[in-house]
């Protein structure tokens, strides 16, 4: 577009000079060199103007030219300024999010596979660079101190209670009875040897050992037969304990003694060495399996993280409720992380567009809109040349000019 602007520049120039020769003999000639002469005026004096934006036309330090160079700090100040108070503020970052709905577009975005294959990727590429960050022990000690502080943070009765709630509920219950029934028989097949001796130790002195174990053997057989017969769907036991479950667990929200008591077994679990050492140890395999020794290993990895994106990806897009609170907290956090920050951002960019090398500068400008202002040379070749050419005519039609 340079050349084609610099190109009609000569072309109406080379025209003057040659219109000249002939003007005398043909005077139709005079309106073309009118044209000619206007168009080449034009055309330099808008080369001039687009020129002075960028640089110092031919290098003279003619005033004010060179506009962009000279002023790139004051560019810079007023573009900070203006993305700080027209596009961070904390109403139009609110609305913008509520328009771009942040959850239900990130969900729509990672249960395409192609999409949750890259971030797979990337964090399969990323997981081991960021290991290699710090030492095992040190790891070790962090994900135990997390796991544990998030344990002690738990309060441990309400907690229980809702947990104990959950299982006690509907088919859950039914379910939970019917293993609770399941592991008190395997115990008492299991041990009825040390029960029939627990039973023989605990009747008078002076009956006779058959009569003992016959005692022992009613015993055994009918905590037996009671624990088959509760397995009836509509036994009484069942109902009865199910009932005390739920007592149970509103006890745990309302009682402080159970609650102070709930808090002590959290505490002696929580520093119990075994957790500890067994929390090290989750750490340490998941850190294995996050570090494949093998291309075959990562893909293996990848092709496993990708398809658990692209579930959690279709999980969210249905979870009207889950979208919502994920809004929530982009806004949120956006809200809290840009908002109060937008000055300081504003002088960020401010800074960045003054340290740009002024060649740099120019070159990228010149690329982004170059091709428009080579136009405005063209159109103010053209116009300028009609322009000159009406106004030689009406000089001509009212005798202003010889």
């Amino acid at each position: 577009m340079r050349l084609a602007a610099t190109g009609l520049l000569a072309a109406m120039a080379g025209l003057y000079v040659v219109t000249g020769f002939w003007v005398r003999s043909s005077p139709w000639l005079a309106y073309l060199r009118a044209f000619a002469e206007a168009g080449t005026v034009g055309a330099c004096a808008d080369w001039f103007a687009v020129t002075a934006l960028f640089r110092r036309p031919f290098g003279l330090p003619i005033p004010h030219t060179g506009i962009i160079p000279r002023n790139r700090e004051r560019i810079g100040d007023a573009l900070g300024a203006f993305i700080a108070d027209n596009f961070l503020t904390t109403e139009v970052l609110s609305a913008r999010l509520r328009q771009l709905e942040i959850g239900r577009w990130g969900a729509s975005w990672l249960r395409q596979p192609a999409n949750a294959a890259m971030v797979a990727a990337r964090l399969v590429k990323l997981a081991p660079e960021l290991l290699a960050l710090s030492t095992a022990e040190a790891r070790r000690r962090f994900v135990t101190a997390i796991a544990t502080d998030a344990i002690a943070a738990a309060p441990a009765a309400k907690l229980a209670s809702g947990v104990l709630r959950a299982a006690a509920s509907g088919e859950r219950g039914e379910a939970l009875l019917d293993t609770g029934l399941d592991l008190l028989a395997r115990a008492l097949a299991g041990n009825e040897e040390l029960l029939r001796a627990e039973v023989a130790g605990r009747t008078f002195r002076w009956l006779p050992r058959w009569l003992d174990e016959k005692i022992a053997d009613r015993i055994l057989r009918a905590f037996a037969e009671t624990l088959e017969a509760m397995r009836a769907i509509d036994h009484p036991m069942r109902a009865k304990l199910l009932s005390a479950l739920h007592d149970f667990a509103a006890r745990l929200e309302t009682d402080p003694e159970l609650a102070a008591r709930a808090e002590a077994i959290k505490a002696q679990i929580v520093s119990h060495p075994l957790l500890v050492a067994r929390l090290g140890e989750l750490g340490e395999a998941f850190e294995r399996r996050l570090t494949p020794r093998s291309d075959t290993e990562a893909q293996a990895l990848a092709e496993r993280l990708a398809a658990g994106l692209v579930g959690l990806g279709d999980w969210l897009y249905g979870q009207t409720e889950a979208i919502e609170i994920f809004n929530d907290w982009a806004r949120s956090a956006v809200e809290r992380a840009i908002a109060p920050r937008r000055h300081d951002i504003g002088r960020s960019i401010a800074s960045v567009v003054a340290g740009w090398d002024v060649r740099s500068v120019v070159d990228r400008l010149e690329l982004q809109v170059g091709a428009d202002l080579q136009y405005i040379r063209i159109n103010g070749t053209l116009v300028g040349g009609a322009v000159g050419l009406i106004i030689f005519a009406l000089s001509q039609w009212f005798g202003l000019r010889g």
